[in-house]
């Protein structure tokens, strides 16, 4: 694999499975050193082990907990030069009827103020490289941000969200004149170890996935793969050009409708 990321340093959040533990890995391969972030220490050691990247237990929620952790990836590093926003949590979501203020709070603090955090120290870090404000920051929104689900409401609203927290960054990095990008994905379904469990788990397996591959006109979900190779070019000198800009990558099942 091509070499693109050599001598650069990355920060995933919500490193340890799925989209964040798969992009650890591609950034690693591609020459990257990584520090990913999360709570599950028993899977970040997995990580750790296949992929060589470095963990730093944290939570992307606690305010204050921030600037101990962009000093000890600087104080290890030196600099910071691409930071993925991917934590995310559906965890106490429901329809407008049904939420409670818990279930909005936790979700709207990991998904938005999680992410608003992540992109405001990433920025402040970058700033402080020592051949000048440089990067690229990457946000995982979702085609929900534009196709919302009745039944997740917080998720949807965070999602949608967080492209104008990106497109704000931007706007203000360019002002500034500093070298730093900000973009955000906009993933389908992908086919992660957790959607695969719950796939495995419906009491009609064949029926789950079919239900879950429908959702995209190309018939499938996407590989954990295809998503981190997305954040890859992002992270790269490729994508130099590109800032505050939505990346959808769903199969086009946000493009248009089959009619009937």
């Amino acid at each position: 694999m091509d070499k693109r990321l050599n001598g650069k340093v990355a920060m995933v959040t919500g490193g340890t499975s799925g989209i964040g533990a798969g992009t650890v890995d591609r950034l690693r391969r591609e020459g990257a050193t990584v520090v990913f972030t999360g709570s599950n220490q028993e899977a970040a050691d997995r990580v750790c082990a296949a992929t060589g990247a470095e963990f730093i237990r944290h939570d992307v929620t606690a305010s204050a907990a921030w600037d101990g952790l962009a000093e000890e990836i600087l104080t290890r590093h030196g600099r910071l030069d691409i930071a993925f926003a991917n934590a995310g949590t559906e965890n106490g979501d429901s329809s407008v009827e049904d939420i409670t203020i818990e279930g909005w709070n936790n979700v709207i603090g990991v998904n938005l103020t999680g992410a608003m955090l992540t992109v405001q120290h990433a920025m402040r870090m970058m700033a402080r490289n020592p051949d000048g404000p440089a990067g690229s920051i990457i946000v995982n929104s979702s085609m929900n941000a534009h196709r919302a689900m009745g039944n997740f409401l917080a998720y949807s609203v965070s999602k949608a969200a967080v492209v104008a927290l990106v497109k704000s960054a931007a706007v203000h990095a360019g002002n500034r004149k500093y070298k730093i990008r900000v973009n955000a994905i906009l993933p389908g379904v992908v086919e992660t170890a957790m959607i695969v469990n719950l796939i495995e788990k419906a009491d009609n397996p064949a029926a789950a996935r079919a239900a879950y591959e429908g959702l995209s006109p190309m018939g499938r979900m996407a590989a954990v793969e295809e998503v981190a190779g997305m954040v890859a070019w992002l992270a790269s000198d490729e994508a130099r050009f590109c800032s505050g800009s939505e990346f959808t990558m769903d199969g086009a099942s946000t493009a248009g409708m089959n009619g009937v």
